[in-house]
């Protein structure tokens, strides 16, 4: 099943809270913690904290990341399997608080998306990814696993590639420059994938974002941060216009998108619409929810349920322009 799929089967049980851990919601803009940078030779923590995967995903997973000359862990509960998800909801939340305790994992990388992060945000030592900072990387459904560490921890997460994701040169590149090397640099599409501007201009402000319709199943919780002065991208796989529209409105209903300073809009993949029916466009509905709130916009980012994708740092701050379709890191996302 797609990432849309899982959704559709959300049925969110109670949960007891398995370990001890104060919410650190509205922290100090000062509280920003920035994990320590990869270098060839570390070891990466594997975990599969959504829904499963196969023995065959697992060994091309440690091939690619071997690739980057990195060492592998596996969590214990990689491979395990509970219906559609990558085991129960304690021993997936056991697996993100072992990678963070343990202190020969110098990063935590995820196997791959799906549905099943969300259930286990109680579960985690947020204190314990506080005082032990480590780079958490993933897309997808990880987007709620990305917002609850920022938010609660204050440390900044990566939305980058999974261990299923094409490990080719573009995606590499910007990760290795962001996560290896440490450098503060502009993110811009190929000349090759334009971007279309919704609204012109340039801003500042903390990047936050991630999957929309996983973002949006999390309003109402503790585990999502403050939208002021933020940048925020979205993107979008298997949803169709109509969906994406009603998922936007619900951004707009809850008060997000006024208290924005900039909008990124990455790609939409597989969301045309089905059918014979009318529909709007995509462009007319971005349109419709971001042009009136009259901050610099634009669609077409490299972000995204597609093979090239940019690895964007959770909490960090960024300057955009609208017009070039450019991000650009104002500090090192990693402590080099």
């Amino acid at each position: 099943m797609n990432r849309r799929q899982f959704m559709q089967t959300l049925a969110i049980s109670a949960m007891t809270t398995q370990v001890p851990h104060i919410a650190h919601a509205n922290l100090s803009p000062h509280s920003l913690i920035k994990p320590s940078r990869l270098k060839v030779g570390d070891t990466v923590g594997l975990i599969n904290p959504a829904s499963y995967i196969q023995r065959q995903d697992l060994e091309a997973i440690q091939k690619n990341l071997t690739a980057l000359g990195l060492k592998v862990k596996v969590g214990k509960h990689v491979l395990d399997q509970y219906g559609y998800l990558a085991g129960t909801d304690i021993n997936r939340a056991a697996d993100v608080n072992a990678m963070f305790a343990d202190d020969s994992i110098q990063a935590i990388f995820t196997a791959r998306g799906g549905w099943g992060c969300n259930r286990i945000l109680p579960l985690l030592n947020y204190d314990q990814m506080r005082s032990h900072p480590k780079i958490l990387m993933g897309f997808s459904d990880i987007t709620s696993l990305l917002l609850a560490v920022y938010t609660q921890s204050g440390v900044v997460s990566f939305h980058g590639p999974v261990g299923t994701s094409t490990w080719n040169p573009f995606t590499v590149d910007y990760l290795q420059r962001i996560l290896f090397q440490g450098e503060a640099i502009a993110l811009q599409n190929p000349v090759t994938v334009p971007v279309q501007t919704i609204t012109s201009g340039k801003a500042r402000g903390k990047l936050v974002g991630g999957n929309l319709s996983v973002l949006t199943a999390m309003l109402g919780s503790a585990y999502l941060p403050s939208w002021k002065q933020t940048i925020l991208f979205i993107e979008e796989i298997d949803e169709e216009v109509y969906r994406i529209d009603r998922l936007l409105t619900q951004l707009k209903l809850a008060g997000i998108l006024n208290q924005i300073s900039g909008f990124i809009f990455g790609q939409c993949t597989h969301c045309e619409p089905k059918g014979t029916d009318n529909s709007l466009t995509l462009e007319q509905v971005l349109k419709d929810h971001i042009q009136p709130l009259g901050i610099p916009a634009w669609y077409g980012s490299m972000i995204g349920h597609i093979q090239d994708k940019f690895t964007l740092p959770i909490g960090l701050s960024v300057a955009i322009d609208a017009t070039a379709g450019t991000i650009q890191l104002l500090e090192s996302a990693v402590r080099v």
